[in-house]
C-alpha cells in the first residue's frame, strides 16, 4: 500500500481535497497501482516552524510581498 506524506503551511479545505485527488490519480497511474490503495496524509505546519536562509517563512513572505508590489 503507497503511501504518501506531504508537509506543508497551512491549506484551506479545498486545497487538501484537490491534493489528495490529484496526488492519488497521478500516482496510481505513474505506479500502476489502484486508486484504493493510496494513503495521503498532510501534515501543517505554521510558517514560524519553517526556515530558509536563516529566516523564518512567515518573514521571507512579508519581504517578498514588499520588493513584489
Amino acid at each position: 500500500m503507497p503511501y504518501i506524506t506531504i508537509e506543508s503551511g497551512v491549506l484551506t479545505d479545498a486545497q487538501k481535497e484537490q491534493l489528495i485527488k490529484r496526488l492519488t490519480e497521478v500516482s496510481s497511474e505513474i505506479m500502476n497501482v489502484p486508486q484504493e490503495f493510496f494513503a495521503i496524509t498532510i501534515k501543517e505546519l505554521p510558517d514560524k516552524n519553517f526556515g530558509i536562509g536563516g529566516k523564518t517563512i512567515d518573514k521571507v513572505k512579508a519581504e517578498y510581498m514588499q520588493t513584489h508590489k
